[in-house]
């Protein structure tokens, strides 16, 4: 690292697919900041404050004039993405440091009286294309991304929990890692084979004296955790796992497709043919992340790299990356008070749907009343929704022929949307403490042990328990079982039997009914496998 340049040299010994001498020459690239982080005491070391200074601090200033923000990290795995983002023991990284500058300037702001700032957040993974709501276990499944004229890309039914102090971020973010941790355990996948995206929402109601107005100002940072990129060949993967590998690549080149398509766009490059299109909705990751790479939104990237020489390659292609994402330009705008504008705009939308649903009945759209159905529109009775057409008339005045079943899904998409805006803010605090109940149950039933701020071990408990190792350190020590008095059964987390095992665990190897653990009065736990 030279000042902003980063200098790549060749290995000599020709480790690379590079074989002419033109590929031997040194490459260098120019960015915005060049970190060395090889060295702690080497004079030119730069840490966890250095990156915090340069990219955290402006982001924040950003977010409380009313900026969209969003910092991401790419590189191959192993190169210190996770450790840029989220840091290890008390190396904190960029995500708890920005999280703690702000509530410090928040509780500066608070101190006028006409000034109030509130945080809600919300935490998802993206594991082979889908979506899982990390601070809400209990919402299983398939989150589905939607899409709204007004609000851009969101996930339906994602927790947005309140927040009033960093503590409670440190701790949501504890218990979101190990539900992603949980899953590595029980599905396979280690923390960096999924994307992460964790999203603060700041607000900021300013009541303004002399015009007697609440002013609003609302600012939204995306904090994403990308899964390492891999090459086939170096991870020796096959099979299966080179499907998944086939997963996590596809969302990252679509990455790097929407990245060189905004790169084009920006520069005045359009290819031929692409009709400058840019390719979000192919993967999950990249249409959540339509705002943040290429709208309203203060982008910043962080591209780690290897200095090994083995993994020349990678981190060429890691640089070019980066490079690209250079020539982007995006064009944020402040958000202000757009909701009593959108939440007009919601019931507008909905009395049009319901009149256009007209008599038939919907399932799921509650109070569908509505208008007399044109003559053109008269169906047989039992027409199912699909088969019965209306038209719109857009904004736009174009006329757009519909199914009533269509209808019938936007209708209850923009009817969740309003009651979400609609909300107040007791009402949000309430659901918090709801989903914090639901969490801590499922984290429970999971085996996670959900005892706040401890980092490491427990404390010594009175009831014997087990609790697993790992070489990763977001990994170990994160499930943690009780072996209450009496027998305790272990079995398969498949396991259709109408006794569900106390303790389930999941593996080829285990047994629908494995072994039991029975703690006697005598404070002595035996261990009795079954047959086989």
């Amino acid at each position: 690292m030279k000042n902003n340049q980063t200098v790549l040299t060749p290995p000599s010994d020709g480790a690379h697919s590079g074989k002419g001498p033109k590929d031997l020459a040194p490459k260098t690239f120019a960015f915005d900041r060049s970190y060395w982080s090889f060295d702690k005491s080497d004079p030119d070391y730069a840490g966890q404050e250095n990156l915090h200074n340069d990219l955290g601090k402006p982001l924040l200033d950003n977010a409380f004039q009313g900026y969209n923000n969003c910092i991401f990290a790419y590189g191959q795995t192993g190169s210190g993405k996770s450790y840029s983002m989220m840091g290890y023991g008390k190396e904190h990284g960029i995500i708890p440091k920005i999280c703690q500058d702000m509530f410090e300037r928040i509780g500066e702001l608070q101190q006028d009286k006409n000034t109030r700032c509130t945080v809600e957040v919300s935490y998802l993974e993206i594991y082979n294309e889908r979506v899982r709501d990390l601070l809400n276990p209990s919402t299983k499944g398939n989150l589905k991304v939607r899409e709204h004229p007004s609000t851009g890309p969101y996930v339906e039914d994602l927790a947005k929990l309140v927040v009033g102090s960093f503590q409670e971020i440190e701790n949501l973010m504890d218990e979101g890692n190990k539900a992603r941790t949980v899953a590595a355990t029980n599905m396979n996948e280690t923390s960096s084979r999924s994307h992460a995206v964790f999203t603060l929402i700041l607000t900021q109601k300013s009541f303004d004296t002399d015009t007697k107005m609440e002013l609003e100002k609302q600012a939204k940072i995306s904090l994403v955790d990308l899964a390492g990129s891999e090459r086939a060949t170096s991870t020796g993967a096959t099979g299966a796992r080179l499907k998944e590998g086939a997963e996590i690549n596809r969302s990252l080149s679509t990455l790097g497709r929407v990245i060189a398509a905004l790169a084009d766009l920006s520069t005045g490059k359009k290819k031929k043919g692409a009709g400058g299109t840019v390719p979000y909705r192919d993967s999950v990751l990249t249409w959540l992340l339509k705002d943040s790479l290429g709208g309203n939104s203060m982008t910043a990237m962080i591209a780690a790299i290897s200095p090994a020489d083995i993994n020349y390659d990678e981190t060429l292609s890691t640089l070019r990356y980066a490079d690209s994402a250079k020539r982007i330009k995006n064009h944020a705008v402040i958000n202000e008070d757009a909701n009593a504008r959108m939440i007009r705009e919601l019931k507008e939308e909905l009395a049009l749907l319901r009149s256009k649903l007209g008599g038939g009945a919907v399932g799921g759209a509650a109070g569908v009343g509505g208008a007399p159905v044109p003559p053109e529109e008269v169906y047989a009775e039992g027409t199912p929704l699909e088969k019965q057409i209306v038209s719109i008339t857009q904004a736009d005045g174009t006329v757009k022929k519909v199914s009533k079943a269509e209808i019938a899904e936007q209708l209850s998409q923009s009817e969740k949307l309003l009651t979400d805006l609609n909300q107040t803010w007791e009402e949000k605090l309430q659901k918090t403490e709801e989903i914090h109940k639901e969490r801590e149950a499922a984290l429970e039933e999971l085996g996670i042990s959900i005892e706040k701020g401890f980092i490491g071990l427990h404390t010594p408990k009175k009831m014997p328990h087990l609790v697993n190792l790992s070489d990763d350190p977001l990994l170990a020590e994160c499930l943690v079982y009780n072996l209450k008095p009496g027998k305790t059964t272990v079995g398969n987390v498949d396991s259709n039997a109408e006794h569900q095992a106390n303790i389930r665990l999941n593996g080829t190897r285990i047994l629908h009914d494995h072994c039991t653990f029975d703690n006697g009065t005598d404070g002595i736990v035996t261990i009795t496998p079954s047959e086989e």
